[in-house]
């Protein structure tokens, strides 16, 4: 009896302080109590808040805009990210998430009915003679009756018992200096029984994931936003849903563990050398990612700040978190790499100065950061690729000690089969039919074929051999050929014969043969070579301007008067021909040796015409 009248006496005591205490502290504009100048260090929580002031206009745009909400339209969904951006108005803050988080839809959907699970979990608290408005001062109570109940002494459910007390616990660590948390006002006794009705009931709902360490705080920050249904139901949301924390909270804590180690592998890969550097010192990132993935950065000390994230989160979800962690880090670089020791790393890691949290700082640089999906889901394989690489080694190890005895019996045993299945086919192709055997040899026959048609091209592209007569030949049969279509196109204008005939400075000429390799000529179809010589006045205008050329142009005709005397004197002279055209008369003289000239001798034409045969070709 004793010992409970001090229980009860130390419990009045205690009350009466925190009453004492909570009458006299005022609250900032989030519900946090103001602390003096000695508590500050050790409740960690900064007031001088910079988040942007609502601008009315925008308040009232945000309004109209969430009336007319479609969660499944891109367009709201990159309106909405632009009013975060911005800044969301503390008074809207409850109708954003809840657009978001598309509650009355997910509510709408279900079956389940939050009144009567209530219901259902005042029955186990009355049997346990614990209330809801006292579960944090009855604690120790039901400490002893779970004892009673190991021990066989109460017949009274264990499960029930266990989710209570766990709930309890944690309800004293969630936000203790929040006016809905904190003393025993009637405000903070209702905060306290909303929070322990919230979990239970979530726990009732999903019973596989039921209650997990820090989901007390996750409800907590909602009661702050929602009224107590919505916040059951934004719980459900964020905690089953894979978009958002559903790879976060399960029974065993596997999940969260997971996921540290995802954030492990990025710090690696964006930041090598601060990994290096924490890894030398001995912190690992589990040490405080959990803490931060678990709470979603609650304990950050600007209240504004911890909001902004939590819209980003309510619009990205679980890629908003990894972006959050890598931000904080990459704004703690410059301070961590120049601690040298353990003790000094983790405490700045788990509680973030101020002048880092400041949601002018922050904020600003988390847009800046940006994490893509594909690059978590890169490093989540990494995580399982390395995870499942212990497990395969194991039974790698395993396998290759049982395989060693048995290859030499299973190589021995493979090559018995061989000769055995190698003489059987050889029995039964024995009488198989002729057509197989005759496209065998055809088969080898084009095999052979090919090789040889591709040895014979190899040599050729390796020897440089002659060209064959036939490819020199080709392009001087088009050179012939195109002489003799020009040679019958007759001119049909006087204008384009008078226009030649002012620019003509003598003979025209036109080359039709072409060399071969040795310096010979060859032959076209004419069997001769042939110069076109123009006769009528523009043959007389050529002559007269070929006798007035310089001394060099006479003595290359003379050299090749004279080589042309030395040859033989069988020439043969072809008559102009009369074309359709009246206007255009074209006489054409050919003449044909036994040999064809050098270069030297085409430089220029002689004409051997007389001047009673260009007398002849005008009258006709």
């Amino acid at each position: 009896m004793r010992i409970m009248l001090r229980r009860a006496s130390s419990s009045s005591s205690g009350k009466s302080n925190t009453s004492r205490r909570s009458s006299s502290v005022g609250f900032d504009e989030f519900g946090f109590a103001l602390s003096k100048k000695r508590e500050k260090k050790l409740q960690h929580r900064y007031h001088d808040y910079s988040y942007p002031q609502p601008n009315p206009v925008k308040v009232k745009e945000l309004c109209e805009f969430l009336s007319y909400w479609n969660g499944s339209s891109f367009i709201c969904r990159s309106q909405i990210e632009r009013f975060i951006r911005i800044g969301i108005p503390p008074a809207i803050r409850g109708r954003v998430w809840k657009c978001l988080l598309n509650i009355d839809s997910l509510r709408t959907a279900s079956s389940f009915d939050y009144e009567a699970c209530q219901a259902g979990i005042r029955r186990p608290l009355v049997d346990l003679g614990v209330s809801e408005y006292s579960i944090i001062s009855t604690i120790d109570s039901l400490v002893d009756t779970e004892n009673e109940i190991s021990s066989g002494q109460s017949d009274l459910p264990s499960a029930d018992l266990t989710l209570f007390k766990q709930i309890a616990l944690d309800l004293r660590r969630s936000f203790p200096t929040h006016r809905t948390l904190m003393g025993d006002r009637p405000e903070a006794i209702e905060g306290q029984a909303k929070l322990f009705r919230v979990l239970t009931a979530f726990a009732r709902y999903n019973p596989q994931i039921g209650y997990v360490q820090g989901m007390s705080y996750i409800a907590a920050v909602l009661l702050m936003i929602l009224s107590e249904e919505e916040a059951f139901w934004a719980l459900v949301a964020l905690l089953e849903k894979p978009k958002y924390l559903s790879e976060l909270f399960d029974s065993s804590l596997k999940k969260i563990q997971h996921q540290a180690l995802v954030f492990h592998q990025l710090l690696k890969h964006r930041k090598p050398l601060l990994f290096q550097h924490l890894e030398t010192l001995g912190v690992s990132s589990l040490h405080f990612i959990m803490q931060w993935f678990l709470t979603l950065f609650t304990s950050l000390p600007c209240w504004d700040s911890v909001l902004a994230i939590w819209d980003l989160i309510m619009l990205h979800g679980l890629q908003a978190v990894f972006r959050t962690g890598l931000t904080i880090i990459l704004l703690l670089e410059s301070r961590i790499m120049n601690i040298t020791e353990e003790a000094t790393v983790l405490p700045v890691l788990l509680r973030v100065p101020v002048d880092v949290s400041q949601h002018r700082v922050l904020i600003p640089a988390l847009w800046n950061t940006d994490v893509q999906e594909w690059e978590i889901n890169c490093m989540n394989s990494l995580v399982l690729e390395e995870a499942s690489g212990g497990q395969d080694e194991e039974k790698v190890k395993k396998e290759s000690a049982k395989g060693c005895t048995s290859s030499l019996s299973d190589r021995q045993e493979d090559v018995k089969l061989s000769q055995e299945g190698a003489k059987n086919t050889s029995k039964k192709e024995a009488p198989s039919s002729s057509s197989k055997n005759v496209f065998t040899r055809l088969l080898k026959v084009a095999q052979h074929y090919l090789l040889e048609s591709g040895k014979y091209s190899a040599a050729a592209k390796s020897s440089p051999a002659k060209k064959s007569p036939a490819l020199g030949r080709l392009p001087k049969a088009r050179i012939s050929t195109s002489f003799t279509q020009a040679q019958v196109r007759p001119r049909r204008s006087s204008s384009r014969r008078r226009s030649q005939n002012s620019t003509l400075g003598g003979v025209k000429k036109e080359r039709l043969p072409s060399q071969d390799s040795d310096g010979g000529a060859t032959e076209d179809s004419s069997n001769s070579s042939v110069w076109r010589v123009r006769s009528g006045p523009v043959g007389k205008v050529a002559r007269r301007r070929s006798r007035g050329q310089s001394g060099r142009g006479t003595s290359l005709l003379l050299k090749n008067r004279s080589s042309r005397s030395q040859q033989t004197p069988a020439q043969t002279f072809v008559q102009p021909e009369n074309s359709k055209n009246d206007d255009c008369q074209e006489t054409q003289s050919r003449h044909a040796s036994a040999r064809c000239p050098s270069l030297n001798e085409r430089n220029f034409i002689t004409c051997p015409m007389t001047a009673s045969q260009v007398r002849e070709s005008q009258l006709i």
